[in-house]
This record gives C-alpha cells, structure tokens and sequence, in this order.
C-alpha cells in the first residue's frame, strides 16, 4: 500500500516532507532526534498532507564531515521501524548513500533509497536496491558534501548534469534496477554557485528527457537566502516559490520541510501545470 502513491506521479505533485534525525543538518538539525520527537514530526508531517517521508541520519549540507556507519544506524533505524508500525500507509524513504543503511532500513519498513551519490559511493548500494526492487532518487552532485561547495565550476550546468544523470541511470539498469523505479534529482545546492542553481530552476524541463520522473529540494535552501538576504529560518516564502517554479517547469516530486504551505501551493501550481491540467485544444 504504501508505494502506491508513487502511481500518481504525472497525475499531481507529490511532496516528500523532511525528517532529519541528525543533530547538525543544516536547517531542523537537533529537533528530533529522539525516536518520539521523530514519530511525532512524521505524524504532523503527513497530516499535513506529505505523500513521502524522507528520513536522514547523516547531514549532506556543505561541508559535512561523514557520519560513522554504526551512529547512521543508531539513528535511523530505530525510526524508520516506529515511523512504519504509527504509519503504516506511508510511502517511507531513507536518505542514505551506504548499503547496510540501506539494506537495514529496507528490512524495518522502508520502501525507497534517496541516495545524494547516484550509487557511486557504496560499491553495495546497487546490489541492495536491485533485490529489493525499490524506487530509488538518483541525485547529481559534483564531490562530495565535505568538498561540493569548493569552487564548483560548469561549462553548461544543465547539460552536466544531464550527462551526469544518464549516464547513472544507464549504469543502474545494467546492475538490475528497472529502470521505472528510477527517479532523478538534479542536486540543487549540492555542488553549485547560486546562479547554477536558479539556471537549474530556468531549465527543469530539459531533464524531462531522461524520462524519469523529477524531484527537486529547493527547500530553504542557501541560494534562496542569496536572492533575499534572509536566514534559513525565514526562508518559507521563497521555498514556495522556487517549488512553484519548479513544478511549472517539470517537477514531479518536491521534497521540502514545510508541508501545509506547500499543499496549498500546489494546488494552485497544479491546477495551471498544462502536464495535469492540460489546454483543451483549439477547435
């Protein structure tokens, strides 16, 4: 049941709402780090209207040191098993580049991989993905979230990470993932200047021809406080409209950590999107 919300994407935006276990992301870091403030997050979260919940252990803002594997599981675990016995309906997705996460997380009820490396920093990771036959997010990013934001340069951004997402999503066919569990993400902030990222944003729609579904993370994120001037905690404002941009643009999926204005953005963004409303044609 709960992967069945993955069958409305091309009908409506999905949301993914964040939770963070870890004590240092960038944004909510610190807030529920317990198994109850988590549980309690994910509740709110999906009454508020989150089709996918996005539970992290290791923080992949700029600059992050890597987490141990044995605390990674510490957090997550624990979590994602109470998340799926209080939730049972919801879609559960783990946001984790290392197979053991992976597998364990899986195995206590998860149903998808967010993984920020595209399968490139576990040799595992594949393997675990393909014989669980789960969706899994292909993410673009140049380094890694210790060194991503040391003067990342492109020729032509979009067309990068075009290559970049192709080529992943061919070298996850080959080790036996199908293909239609596959869905991108073009790594916003991971490895880009701000102005890398609103171009991003301008041409979203030349992703649509990957023929995966896209998700995009705008949320609160520093490129938006680079166009306001505002902190992270008073970034809700602009988290809508760079999702409301992005879905106009081709976004299927939007993960975000403040879900109920989200939902109500999306109605209206969904209602003029010509890939959900489409134009009656001329007579």
């Amino acid at each position: 049941m709960s992967l069945e919300v993955l069958t409305e994407i091309g009908k409506r935006t999905l949301i993914m709402g964040i939770l963070n276990v870890t004590p240092d992301s960038f944004s909510d870091g610190g807030r529920y780090t317990t198994v109850e403030a988590a549980v309690a997050h994910a509740q709110r979260l999906v009454e508020e209207g989150a089709d996918i919940l996005d539970i992290g252990g290791e923080s992949t803002r700029p600059g992050a040191d890597p987490v141990p594997l044995d605390e990674e599981l510490r957090r997550v675990i624990p979590v994602v098993q109470a998340v799926r016995q209080a939730l049972p309906e919801v879609c559960i997705s783990v946001d984790t580049y290392k197979a053991r996460v992976a597998r364990e997380a899986l195995e206590s009820g998860a149903d998808m991989i967010n993984d920020v490396s595209a399968l490139r920093f576990d040799p595992e990771m594949a393997s675990v993905v393909a014989e669980g036959d789960v969706p899994v997010v292909l993410m673009h990013m140049k380094g890694t979230p210790k060194t991503m934001q040391q003067n990342p340069t492109y020729g032509d951004v979009v067309r990068e990470i075009l290559a970049f997402l192709r080529e992943r999503i061919e070298f996850a066919v080959s080790q036996g993932i199908a293909r239609d569990r596959i869905i991108v993400d073009p790594g916003i902030g991971f490895g880009k200047r701000p102005e890398h990222n609103t171009e991003i944003l301008q041409r979203l729609g030349e992703l649509r021809e990957l023929g995966r579904p896209i998700l995009l993370g705008t949320s609160r994120k520093s490129f938006l406080g680079a166009l306001t001037k505002r902190p992270v905690e008073k970034r809700l404002e602009e988290t809508i409209a760079s999702v409301v941009v992005g879905v106009l643009r081709g976004a299927d999926i939007v993960r975000v950590h403040d879900v109920a204005p989200m939902k109500h953005a999306l109605a209206v963004a969904d209602a003029v999107c010509e890939r959900y409303a489409p134009r009656p044609s001329s007579p």
